[in-house]
């Protein structure tokens, strides 16, 4: 028996119910809004538990706060590129509630959202991009995910300033959002996610001025990219939240950009390895 989706019906005067799901990374979490407002984010207790942990975090979350499944109407997803496994079980995820309840479904790159938590990054006196560490946050970028075979997946950005809270609109090329920097900046991409080497980020990126890296590649590989080209950023900024993926998420649901579920697909950036077993 086949199962048909269904138009969701709309209510103007209610902000919408928007559950977001990050498993990109190596540890996941998801988190519950409304509107605009986060009302809870729930991470993960340990390092690749995408499966056993994903549904319980949003049933918790649900029940927490007096909603059901289908009081849901969005649905946001790092759609990567990262774990192979865990954007698989979220991309599966969003399209059976899209079946079952008619949930419209919002995409966001799971690099941009790492960026985005320099957002947060306290100002110190005299120097607004300086971290209460004293690290100062340089203009330019770099964010990791480790992608084994010795390379990352890597996005870069460039800081510019006086961001807008409104989302990109009325064009057909680029994510649809805009990525928050620290003190009223943005972070623009300036290269397309790819699959890089240490020294071939350094030597492409990494310039006078230095470049910033963050994220969770940083985990095991931290002496790769021991250059005083380089600056390693605190550790507390490495992680993809389910926050960040409604906070970039809701500007592309403002603005009507919904995936389409049927051609939803993960962006891996290469496919996974797979090892076959020699026949006895």
């Amino acid at each position: 028996m086949s199962v048909q989706s269904r138009e969701r019906p709309l209510n103007p005067t209610e902000e919408p119910i928007i559950l977001a799901v990050e498993t990109s990374s190596r540890v996941g979490s998801v988190c519950l809004a409304r509107g605009p407002g986060l009302l809870a984010e729930s991470r993960f207790t340990g390092p690749m538990q995408h499966s056993s942990e994903l549904f319980p975090a949003i049933g918790d979350l649900l029940r927490d706060h007096g909603y059901v499944p289908t009081d849901i109407d969005q649905v946001h997803l790092a759609i990567g590129p990262g774990s192979f496994t865990g954007l698989r079980i979220a991309v599966a995820m969003a399209k059976a509630m899209h079946l079952a309840t008619a949930v419209r479904i919002v995409t966001v790159g799971s690099l941009d959202i790492v960026a985005a938590n320099l957002s947060e990054a306290p100002a110190g006196p005299g120097d607004t991009r300086r971290d209460e560490t004293g690290i100062t946050i340089p203009d330019r970028i770099a964010a990791l995910f480790d992608a084994k075979r010795g390379q990352f997946y890597v996005g870069v950005y460039q800081r510019l300033m006086a961001a807008s809270s409104r989302p990109q609109e009325g064009a057909d090329e680029g994510p649809g959002y805009r990525i928050p920097g620290p003190d009223n900046s943005l972070w623009q991409k300036i290269a397309p996610d790819s699959l890089l080497t240490a020294p071939e980020i350094v030597e492409s990126f990494a310039g006078p001025d230095r470049l910033g890296l963050l994220g969770d590649g940083l985990s095991y590989h931290r002496d790769s990219f021991d250059t005083e080209r380089i600056v390693i950023l605190p550790e507390r900024y490495w992680s993809p939240r389910a926050a960040n993926v409604h906070r970039l998420g809701y500007q592309k649901a403002l603005a009507g950009r919904f995936t389409d579920p049927l051609s939803l697909t993960p962006f891996y950036l290469r496919g996974p390895e797979v090892t076959l077993r020699k026949k006895p």
